[in-house]
């Protein structure tokens, strides 16, 4: 092909891809750009958000109080944990879907899929009412004798939700590597003499890793941004930084100081995650001997 013919092909693929780069501009970059103007913006509780003053006020505040540092601390671990428990519930999980077949297999799929088609506030209200002073869980352990004890309201009730609701992000990515995994590995691997454990652990873990790293970082960085699910279950006291956020916004109306807080959790989410696939994609790098 002649260079003319490749520019004309190029400019041909750039025309097409227009519309879709004019909505990711209009709809992520744009807002992205607007909320890191805000968050330099000056705030007065009298007048409201002065937009020709600018300050780092914000930043400053959010660097030295050590309130937001438990918030963003909190909201972390409870990210970390829910994607740890995501990894040893759904790689499992996904393993024995990819060993199923028809129609167990379709089934159990649409059964992982399906909570995805409810929205968030209802799981939400449905975790409230079985967590619940007077829930079924609570309701359940009197019947059997024993005292009500407080989920509702606390970490426990925010992971809990958290890991139903992020559990098939993790199963998705997982499953479909498992769908490339050539099986003669394996059972080559086990008529050399080599156990279930170690064949999981040399042959099929390793092959998994890119579906195992695409589930973490998509179930760490979506538990960390969640807002529903922390706002419904764990009240006004355990706040994470997107209930802080909204609280920022809505009920103390300091915008920039919001913004300064969604921007942060964005910049930390963002090193966390590229920190993390940096690691494991040179983990299974080595161990593929690269």
């Amino acid at each position: 092909m002649s260079g003319a013919g490749v520019l004309r092909d190029t400019g041909r693929g750039y025309l097409l891809s227009t519309p879709a780069l004019a909505l990711f501009v209009g709809l992520l970059v744009l807002p992205l750009l607007l909320t890191l103007v805000l968050s330099f913006n000056v705030f007065d509780y009298e007048v409201g958000v002065k937009g020709d003053a600018w300050t780092l006020a914000q930043y400053l505040n959010l660097v030295t109080d050590s309130y937001f540092y438990e918030i963003f601390f909190r909201t972390f671990w409870i990210s970390a944990l829910v994607t740890l428990l995501c990894v040893v519930i759904g790689v499992p999980e996904a393993y024995i879907l990819s060993r199923m077949g028809a129609p167990w297999r379709s089934i159990f799929l649409i059964l992982i899929l399906t909570p995805l088609l409810i929205s968030v506030v209802v799981r939400a209200f449905g975790w409230s009412l079985l967590l619940g002073a007077d829930g079924l869980v609570n309701q359940a352990i009197q019947a059997l004798g024993g005292r009500p004890v407080k989920l509702l309201y606390t970490p426990f009730a925010v992971i809990l939700a958290l890991v139903h609701v992020m559990l098939p992000f993790m199963i998705i990515p997982v499953w479909t590597s498992l769908q490339k995994l050539d099986r003669s590995a394996e059972q080559a691997a086990l008529s050399l003499g080599a156990t279930q454990a170690k064949v999981m652990r040399l042959v099929v873990l390793p092959q998994v890793m890119p579906g195992v790293l695409s589930g973490t970082l998509i179930v760490f960085g979506l538990s960390a941004s969640s807002f529903a699910i922390p706002g419904l279950l764990g009240g006004r006291r355990l706040k994470m930084v997107a209930t802080v956020v909204y609280d920022q916004y809505l009920s103390e109306l300091n915008w920039p100081m919001g913004a300064t807080i969604a921007v942060a959790l964005l910049l930390v989410n963002l090193l966390v995650m590229l920190s993390w696939n940096r690691l494991v994609e040179s983990r299974y790098k080595k161990s593929l001997g690269e």
